[in-house]
């Protein structure tokens, strides 16, 4: 299906086209529920947060400034939802990975993983993601399997743009330790 803007469809709602929204759900439901999905690793608690997320915006429509994209606005209420839900789940629950600096890097070009077959790499990879954090999971995907900028990530966690990059870099050193640890002590990493 061949979606318009988005602002065509936020327009047609605001002129009493409710039907239009259901266009803009559909548009981005995969994406909402993936942000949710990501941070709380429950699937039925995922689905409630997107919704109540789409209905929050729909409910808050009108004041939808159209400075930023419709989608990075969605995502920051799936992404706050999320976070409160979180919160109060696990009210005394602090994350130490952040405050942690950690000076060893990898040398990406030494990876042995990209000589492995491709369903083997994929294997891999995914076993990587899943050791990570909510947050860093979230990053990572919307970097790069939904090619969001740092500024739309940065608006979407309302994390700043330079800790974006950050815990990108970060999160690509913890990408590359649980490789190879995945991989063994055969792999060459210039540390």
């Amino acid at each position: 299906m061949s979606f318009q803007k988005d602002n065509y469809y936020i327009d047609k709602v605001l002129n009493g086209d409710t039907n239009a929204y259901a266009i803009l759900v559909n548009k981005h439901k995969d994406m909402v529920f993936t942000i949710a999905n990501r941070i709380i690793r429950n699937r039925e608690d995922a689905e409630e947060i997107a919704q109540d997320a789409f209905m929050k915006a729909f409910e808050h429509l009108k004041n939808f400034k159209k400075k930023a994209k419709f989608s990075t606005w969605i995502y920051r209420i799936t992404y706050n939802a999320s976070i409160s839900r979180i919160r109060k789940k696990n009210p005394e629950t602090i994350s130490m990975d952040d405050t942690t600096v950690d000076n060893f890097s990898f040398d990406e070009n030494n990876l042995e993983i990209l000589d492995k077959p491709e369903d083997e790499q994929k294997r891999l990879i995914k076993i990587a993601l899943n050791h990570l954090n909510e947050q860093d999971h979230l990053i990572i995907t919307l970097f790069y399997l939904k090619e969001k900028s740092v500024e739309e990530i940065s608006e979407i966690t309302n994390l700043s743009k330079s800790n974006i990059k950050v815990k990108l870099h970060r999160i690509r050193n913890k990408i590359y330790k649980e490789l190879y640890h995945l991989i063994g002590e055969k792999v060459n990493f210039a540390v």
